[in-house]
């Protein structure tokens, strides 16, 4: 009979070498344990609740006969009452996805939520619903689907029932805005925010150290939260402050073992309740949703060690039903997914492509260019795949400059050494005086459509992925009389350091605001596909130039439809692209990569992300548009 017993901290096993055999000691072992000097005990310092488990269990299977100290046994008895109660929680949770759970705390919260401002879908009110019910829930709906406001509603129940009083999310720095907004519009009150991200360290530390009791909403970033991990972690423990932890775009910590997912880790234990928003729940692979799972229920997580690595098995194995099975049983009841079929959205408008034919020293340009590229020979690098690969994805990137803004072409590419105008004098000073000698057709009617679209008093966003060419637009149309104002990477973020600055926060409330005077938009899908609502009050967007990236393409054409707006307007959709280049490749490309997501959305257990066809991107492209006419060029 072994005594097991715990004493400092510490998990102490006696006379293994009497009761165990070589086999069973060896397993202890690969559990961590730590050998006695004399080799007649096993101690687990610090042992965690998982592993105490683990040994208890193992334990009882080997049928081993110990017995356990007064304090080992009340140990066990909390944990296997925590456990309990987690399987109850999950249980009512799937029963509630299921139709079947009707309860009091059910009814008393739909009641809550029917008093707030913000009316609320029924698919929101579910949502929210399971929230209530887990604490620690993950929403893996479509975007536009208004996960922000379910979690805010239940955010709000919890603070009246004094569970928590700060609201701290974690997130890029384009949802800050979206969250300030819609928290006035859910509950009806401005919130008191501090804004992380953005100011200095000793600021930061100060507001750690100094926390003003009426602030309730915290944001910050991934990386900000890495550098402040320890002063974040003192912040959590401070007494008064129960946090109400949200990862917003989770997909962000899916790398397990990654810094940024560390750090999401490393607080999670300390929040009173929990929730993780994305709706690209496994971006590459089945493995993804581990540390989401790992950071909402920690040492409860649905997933021990052994069931990730056969994930990984069965996925190099290519059994996706038996890991979707293992999923379903293992996750299912921990989140809740809004498809987009369930939002009762009206269909968005896509209008045929607008066919353009380039004006004389745009189209001169870039048939030198598709020209240049054609006849250079690829012979001379193949001892150097990375550099092939280089000077690929910088050819296309200079014909989507071309079909773009001309003028870019004059500035050098980062890790791009070709010159395609090198040598080619009269193209070069074309290039450089591009501005004096004619304006780009797509600009003359993209300026006719805007016009058209302020006359008949329609806001309209335009899509623009070269810096560039949005300050070429921007100065373009207001000569022409039209205020317009654009937001890309380096336009500022909101802070408490920012107050009188032009921020992206400033530039999207007066956008929104219907007689503001600002009506037209020019965003980069870089900085802007994700996190930005404009849904209310705009419903026309012009794409003037297109990349490859299916991903930010997907979200762009989400920022206007939208719960809360398009259920009643249709959104409306408008291409420029010039004949026979670059765009209409581009263009396909998108449409066929759209049609394959389309397919995957409707179901949990895909492994999909919105950009997980980019490896069709600059490369497959230039294979499509140059391979095969360079070897009907050698043939002839």
């Amino acid at each position: 009979m072994i005594y097991i017993s715990f004493k400092e901290n510490a998990l102490i096993i006696p006379d293994v070498k009497q009761n165990l055999s070589a086999e069973q000691i060896s397993q202890l072992v690969w559990f961590g344990l730590k050998r006695h000097p004399d080799n007649s005990s096993i101690l687990f310092n610090q042992v965690s609740e998982e592993i105490f488990l683990k040994i208890i269990d193992y334990l009882e299977t080997e049928k081993v006969k110990f017995a356990l100290s007064n304090d080992v046994k009340n140990i066990l008895e909390r944990i296997r009452l925590s456990e309990d109660h987690f399987r109850d929680r999950s249980k009512m949770a799937q029963e509630f996805k299921d139709g079947k759970l009707r309860s009091e705390e059910i009814k008393q919260f739909c009641q809550f939520v029917s008093k707030l401002p913000r009316k609320f879908k029924v698919h929101q009110i579910k949502a929210a619903c399971h929230l209530y019910l887990l604490k620690d829930s993950a929403n893996f709906s479509v975007p536009g689907s208004g996960k922000t406001s379910v979690v805010l509603a239940v955010y709000e129940k919890l603070r009246v029932e004094k569970k928590v009083n700060v609201l701290f999310v974690v997130g890029p720095p384009s949802c800050f805005g979206p969250w300030r907004k819609e928290f006035e519009a859910t509950l009806g009150r401005k919130p008191k925010v501090k804004i992380l991200s953005g100011i200095g360290q000793k600021h930061r530390m100060n507001i750690y150290w100094d926390y003003p009791e009426n602030a309730e909403l915290c944001l910050t970033t991934f990386q900000t939260l890495l550098n402040d991990s320890l002063a974040v972690k003192q912040f959590f423990k401070r007494k008064n402050i129960d946090i109400f932890l949200v990862i917003d775009e989770a997909h962000y910590i899916k790398q397990v073992g990654g810094n940024w997912a560390k750090a999401v880790l490393d607080i999670s234990s300390l929040a009173k309740c929990k929730c993780v928003l994305t709706g690209t729940p496994m971006p590459r692979s089945y493995t993804d949703v581990f540390n989401m799972f790992d950071f909402l229920y920690g040492k409860y997580s649905p997933f021990s060690l052994q069931e990730k690595i056969k994930v990984q098995w069965l996925e190099k194995k290519k059994d996706d039903e038996k890991i979707r099975n293992m999923l379903d049983q293992k996750i299912g009841p921990l989140f809740y997914r809004v498809r987009k079929r369930d939002l009762g959205l009206l269909p968005q408008i896509f209008h045929p492509e607008r066919l353009i034919k380039m004006n004389k020293y745009e189209e001169l340009i870039y048939k030198a260019i598709e020209n240049k590229i054609l006849n250079y020979s690829k012979d001379a690098f193949l001892n150097n795949i990375e550099t092939i690969m280089q000077l690929r994805k910088g050819r296309i990137i200079r014909l989507r400059q071309c079909v773009s803004y001309a003028g870019l072409l004059a500035k050098p590419i980062e890790d791009y050494p070709e010159n395609l105008i090198k040598g080619e004098i009269n193209l070069r000073k074309i290039i450089l005086n591009y501005d004096k000698l004619e304006k780009p057709a797509k600009l003359e009617l993209l300026l006719e459509m805007v016009k058209k679209f302020n006359s008949d008093k329609e806001k309209v966003i335009v899509w623009v992925n070269f810096i560039g060419t949005l300050e070429l637009l921007r100065k373009a149309l207001l000569k022409s009389g039209i205020i317009c104002e654009k937001i890309y990477g380096a336009t500022p973020v909101e802070n408490e350091k920012l107050e009188n600055a032009i921020t992206r926060e400033k530039i999207i409330d007066k956008f929104k605001k219907q007689n503001s005077g600002l009506d037209v938009l020019l965003l980069n899908p870089a900085a802007c596909a994700e996190s930005i609502s404009l849904h209310q009050t705009c419903f026309r967007a012009i794409y003037y130039d297109l990349s490859y990236n299916c991903a930010q393409y997907l979200q762009s054409l989400d920022r206007i439809h939208r719960v809360g707006g398009s259920e009643h307007k249709t959104a409306h959709y408008y291409f420029l692209q010039y004949k026979n280049t670059i765009d209409e490749d581009i263009k396909s490309n998108l449409d066929k990569k759209v049609i394959r997501m389309n397919k995957i959305f409707e179901k949990d257990y895909c492994i999909y992300s919105l950009d997980m066809f980019e490896e069709d991107g600059d490369l497959a492209a230039y294979e499509r548009l140059f391979g095969q006419r360079k070897q009907t060029i050698r043939k002839n």
